[in-house]
This record gives C-alpha cells, sequence and structure tokens, in this order.
C-alpha cells in the first residue's frame, strides 16, 4: 500500500466516523468546536488498521494531511485527527502552527491567538436586525460569495445603563452560562466607550474584573488551573462630537497585554496556548499550540502594563481623505468595501511615545460594508480573530454622541 492510498484511507475511515461535528455536505459548519474523543468510537479506533501503525509513519501521514488540507472545509481532517486519542492529539499539537506562522485557523484556541504578520486574514459579518445578533465567518473565496466558515457569534444584550454583547464559539447557543461563551464587547450608556472581555486569562497573571455576571458562567467552565470570570483585552473609545460637525468617526483602541513594540520587527505580543471546553471530563483542557515567540516571552510579558500605559499597543483609526469630486470622505479598502457607512473604519497603530516609522501605516484591522447586513472584517499580528470581531462589535452600536 502506497503512502498515498494510506493518506486517502485515513481521512475517507475519519471523515465518516466525524461527522457528527461537521456538516459534510455544505461549506458551514455548526460550530468551531474540536471533535471530542467521545466522537469517534474508541471500539471501532481499536479495531482499525491504524491503531498500531508505527509512530514514524503515522506522523508523516499526519504531517501530510495537515499540509494538504490547508483550507475549509478539508481542513476538518486536521481537527478530526487531533480528536482521535491522545497520542494523536500530541502529535497534532507539534504539527500544527499557531496563525501567526501559518496564516490558518484550525482549532478554537485559533481564535484567540494573534494573526499572521505579512498576511491578512479575511473574514466577513453577517447581521440579523430582527434577532440582533451577529456571525463571523472566515472567507473561503475573495468573492464573498460562499457561506464561509463559522467561527464566532455575537447577541446584543440591552441594560439599563450599558449594552452587552455575549460572544460565543456557538452559533445556537449565546448564553453567558454555556460552555461555550468566550466574552463579552460592555458599553456605557452613550455608547462611546467600550470594553472587550476575555472569559478566560489571556496571559499569565491577567487581573480579572470585578463584576456580578462572573457568577453566572457555568459551572462546566471553572477548573482549578484557569478560574473564570472577566478579563478586559481592550479598551474602546469614540471622540465625542460635541459641534455636530460632519465627518468619519474618531476612535482609538488600548489594547492590554499587548506591548507597542509586538507591531516592530522581532516583537512579540502574548499568545493563548489552551482553551476550555465545555465537557472536561472526556476532553480535559489542552494546549494546542505552544508559539517560539510566546515560550521566549512567557516569563517577561506576564500581564498588563497597568502602570506603564506607555507600553501598550494603541490602535487608532486611519484619518480618511476628502474626495473633491465624490464629496465624501474616503479610505482605500482594497475592494473589501464597497458601500460607504459611518462605520466603516481601518485601524493602526498610534506613535504614542515616539516618532512614526513605517509600522505605523500598516493597517492591522479594517472593517467595512458591503451590503444591507453583510459586513467585512480582515485582521492582522498581533490583533486575534476574537480581539477583532469584538472591536468590530462596538461600531455596530448607536452612538448619539458621536454622530
Amino acid at each position: 500500500m502506497t503512502l498515498k492510498s494510506i493518506i486517502r484511507d485515513v481521512k475517507g475511515e475519519f471523515g465518516s466516523m466525524s461527522r457528527r461535528g461537521f456538516d459534510v455536505k455544505g461549506l458551514k459548519s455548526k460550530s468551531l468546536q474540536v471533535v471530542q474523543d467521545e466522537t469517534i468510537p474508541i471500539d471501532a479506533f481499536k479495531q482499525s488498521c491504524w491503531a498500531n501503525m508505527p509512530p514514524e509513519l503515522l506522523r508523516d501521514v499526519l504531517m501530510r494531511i495537515e499540509d494538504s488540507e490547508f483550507k475549509w472545509p478539508p481542513r476538518k481532517y486536521v481537527v478530526a485527527c487531533a480528536g482521535v486519542c491522545r497520542n494523536w492529539r500530541e502529535i497534532m499539537k507539534e504539527i500544527v502552527s499557531t496563525p501567526e506562522l501559518s496564516g490558518k485557523l484550525t482549532f478554537p484556541i485559533s481564535l484567540k491567538q494573534p494573526g499572521p504578520r505579512e498576511t491578512i486574514i479575511q473574514c466577513f459579518i453577517k447581521r440579523n436586525r430582527t434577532a440582533q445578533t451577529y456571525h463571523l465567518y472566515l472567507g473561503l473565496t475573495p468573492a464573498l460569495t460562499d457561506n464561509g466558515k463559522f467561527l464566532l457569534a455575537a447577541r446584543k444584550a440591552r441594560r439599563t445603563t450599558c449594552t452587552d454583547y455575549i460572544i460565543s464559539i456557538d452559533a445556537d447557543d449565546m448564553s453567558k452560562g454555556s460552555g461555550t461563551y468566550i466574552g463579552k464587547l460592555r458599553s456605557n450608556f452613550l455608547g462611546t466607550k467600550f470594553t472587550v472581555y476575555d472569559s478566560q486569562p489571556p496571559y499569565a497573571v491577567a487581573m480579572v474584573s470585578k463584576s456580578r455576571s462572573n457568577r453566572l458562567v457555568g459551572s462546566k467552565q471553572v477548573t482549578p488551573r484557569v478560574p473564570v470570570g472577566n478579563y478586559p483585552v481592550a479598551h474602546i473609545a469614540y471622540e465625542l462630537n460635541v459641534l455636530g460637525s460632519r465627518g468619519p468617526r474618531r476612535m482609538h483602541c488600548v489594547m492590554d497585554g499587548i506591548p507597542a513594540t509586538s507591531i516592530e520587527p522581532g516583537g512579540t505580543a502574548p499568545t493563548q496556548t489552551e482553551f476550555p471546553l465545555s465537557n472536561l471530563e472526556s476532553f480535559p483542557m489542552i494546549p494546542f499550540f505552544r508559539s517560539k515567540s510566546s515560550a521566549q516571552k512567557e516569563n517577561s510579558v506576564s500581564g498588563p502594563l497597568v502602570d506603564q500605559k506607555e507600553g501598550l499597543l494603541v490602535l487608532k483609526n486611519k484619518s480618511p481623505r476628502w474626495h473633491e469630486q465624490l464629496q465624501c470622505w474616503c479610505l482605500n479598502f482594497r475592494g473589501r468595501v464597497t458601500v460607504a457607512s459611518v462605520k466603516n473604519f481601518q485601524l493602526v497603530a498610534s506613535p504614542e511615545n515616539g516618532p512614526s516609522g513605517p509600522e505605523h501605516e500598516k493597517v492591522l484591522l479594517q472593517f467595512g460594508k458591503v451590503g444591507k447586513d453583510l459586513f467585512t472584517m480582515d485582521y492582522q499580528y498581533p490583533v486575534s480573530a476574537f480581539q477583532a470581531f469584538a472591536i468590530c462589535l462596538s461600531s455596530f452600536d448607536t452612538k448619539i454622541a458621536c454622530e
């Protein structure tokens, strides 16, 4: 049997075993959940010819699967292989790289890790006005003609003095008591200031925010290793438009825990390596990635620089230019935005404490409208998909004082 036929048989066998976790007929899966141990029948696996495969051959087969299936939906085979058993999982942990190095979103933890440095990850957001929900998808084609790969979902919850956007990895369950809850975005009464909260510490010794809502988190998420709570990861502020002058919104975003040096050559940003799963007994919390940059800076970047605000990465919206012929404010979105909207923006690093350099001209996150309820979202290092999605959600909120 040739190596090519072995790889084909592995895909066929484990693809059929893990069909419960994916929508194999369409391009969109129900949720970006890691295939758990019980998804693949243990007895069937033990009776399979792959149970006693030599380690060297197994590693070679898994490496070839990872290299060949670099796009969704075929990328589901990589996730299925990681959920077979502990031995296969350990090998996949070594093979699959972080989005920073590979530019691929594979496991749920990829959504909490910084994007690639030299390229961008193109996504799009669908808004449901009636249900007040927002769904983030990974774009599979540049033309946005596909359904995309589901990544995250958010539900808007209005409160007396603020508005919350509950973020989940499950499109059908967007409650804080769910095991799929990963964070939230909270605004003030005017909708001018927002705070992005992570349900898990994004870096070592992260400070949890004191809030009564911490008690609402489901007990399935609580583990002795990682406390569940509200960990601030970003603060977004929109400037007040006191004079009522016409023009685009002005915003800036302080990224807690991400140093300003992360955008410089050789700079690094904290990278999460663990992700809590709802069923801890059958599939315990495991690190899927361990990037070289995060390993080198694990001790030096131990938490947010609370007393050194100048050391944090600050993002600001790129100033648009007034187009005389079109009589409107314009930004170059390189074809990714087609509809003029006050919600459209591009974020670049702000030179808070020094001269502006080439790294401050690079767009790290851009968001714009392409249809009535369709928006594009593109991001790159050091911003993660979760952070980018939360920042974009702030643009949807009503801002009476900023218009």
